[in-house]
């Protein structure tokens, strides 16, 4: 079935209402004027909703559920590459690098759509859809957790292998430091730096990827009022969310690297030396 066209006065009344009507410069030079003042503009879609409405509502679920990925890409990716590199050679080794392989392996479409079968349908131990309770988004930070935790785990088994054969971990042994002692003091501090260079990536691979596991677990969050609009062709909520995607991945490769400037003596040090000159 074809679309009815839509009569004259009714388009000139829309393109008048959304500027439209006006030149090019005169459009661009309004949009970014609102861009400065946050004001993305109104739904085409959706009456009597704007951008910043949608922002409002979706932001705070998929800023929860991206926290909670973010955290156990973390943890559970430091923790199995400390594992690994700690036990090289070892089935504790191939255990951690298997799972590693798989997580980077298979999309987080799929892998959310296995989750569903199997712990929601078949097992029944999560819902499989919408986001009402923690439990909700156990299955969705999963599914988008998977590919980080994987690249993490890696990352983390390789610098600390590199950093077990330095010389300052051979005089703190010969110091006579406890293997504890020297790997949480030592090793980590100093393994964990190209981790912390990564937040930034790892925020916007959350971030994209939650575009389509929003979607498939039915959670209304920005992932996707992102998918609907370009299905809608709704233009302002896509260059609106656009621009407020870029803007959090921008501030969160800011605050990584500070954190690599307080974590990494050398860059300071440097940092430092050109001061004085």
């Amino acid at each position: 079935m074809q679309e009815q066209a839509i009569p004259d006065e009714i388009l000139r009344s829309l393109y008048s209402y959304y500027g439209l009507d006006q030149p090019l410069h005169v459009q661009y030079m309004k949009y970014m004027k609102g861009l400065i003042s946050f004001d993305f503009g109104p739904s085409f879609i959706h009456e009597g909703r704007t951008t910043n409405d949608i922002i409002k509502e979706g932001f705070p679920i998929s800023f929860a559920l991206g926290s909670l990925a973010l955290i156990a890409s973390i943890t559970v990716g430091i923790f199995l590459g400390t594992i690994a590199a700690l036990f090289k050679t070892k089935w504790q080794d191939t255990a951690a690098m298997i799972a590693a392989v798989i997580g980077m392996s298979v999309p987080s479409f799929i892998l959310a759509t296995i989750l569903q079968y199997v712990f929601g349908m078949k097992m029944r131990l999560f819902p499989i859809a919408r986001c009402e309770s923690f439990a909700h988004m156990i299955l969705p930070a999963l599914a988008l957790s998977a590919f980080p935790t994987a690249f993490i785990a890696r990352l983390t088994r390789a610098n600390i292998i590199e950093v077990l054969d330095k010389d300052y971990i051979l005089t703190a042994y010969a110091k006579g430091l406890s293997t504890e002692s020297t790997i949480f003091n030592h090793v980590m501090k100093n393994s964990l730096l190209p981790v912390v260079s990564y937040l930034g990536t790892l925020t916007a691979s959350i971030l994209t990827g939650s575009f389509v596991v929003e979607k498939i677990f039915g959670i209304p969050g920005l992932g996707g009022w992102f998918v609907s609009s370009i299905a809608n062709r709704d233009y302002t909520i896509i260059m609106g969310l656009t621009v407020f995607y870029c803007l959090i991945v921008n501030i969160t490769n800011f605050v990584a690297d500070l954190l690599y400037f307080f974590m990494d003596p050398r860059i300071r040090s440097e940092y430092k030396d050109r001061a004085y000159v």
